[in-house]
């Protein structure tokens, strides 16, 4: 198992989820990519943590391992409103940075954007394919 398949430093939003899915012996991305919508809504039961992030973790989980991506990098892409490789093979590398970095805009970081026109066109060649490939975390 390698450290870039362990669920670690996760955002402080995700806390509640973080406990719920360590006490439940889910510790990798490919662990959490493979629980089930039924599988999410039984570990939330009873617990502080909510569906709603359960399920952009799993998003986050899906892109780690599909793109071989950083766990920043890959909430990016959900918050921007990508939620499969199949939407990312759509687009062209200027809409991709246009998606990513008007997210990041309303964000008011004012750091450089973490998708220029390189890493987009990587990220759509990537996606494009692993578009029938079953997710994997190397």
């Amino acid at each position: 198992m390698s450290n870039k398949s362990l669920l670690k430093d996760l955002p402080k939003s995700f806390y509640q989820e973080e406990k719920i899915l360590i006490s439940n012996n889910i510790k990798t991305w490919d662990s959490l990519l493979s629980i089930s919508d039924e599988e999410i809504n039984n570990l939330i039961y009873g617990s502080l943590g909510s569906v709603r992030n359960l399920k952009r973790l799993k998003c986050i989980a899906y892109f780690i391992c599909t793109l071989d991506i950083q766990l920043s990098e890959a909430a990016l892409l959900m918050h921007s409103g990508l939620i499969s490789n199949k939407a990312i093979s759509r687009l062209t590398p200027q809409e991709l940075v246009q998606k990513t970095g008007r997210f990041e805009r309303t964000l008011r970081t004012g750091r450089i954007p973490i998708i220029d026109l390189k890493k987009a066109h990587f990220l759509i060649e990537k996606a494009k394919k692993n578009l029938f490939n079953v997710p994997k975390c190397h």
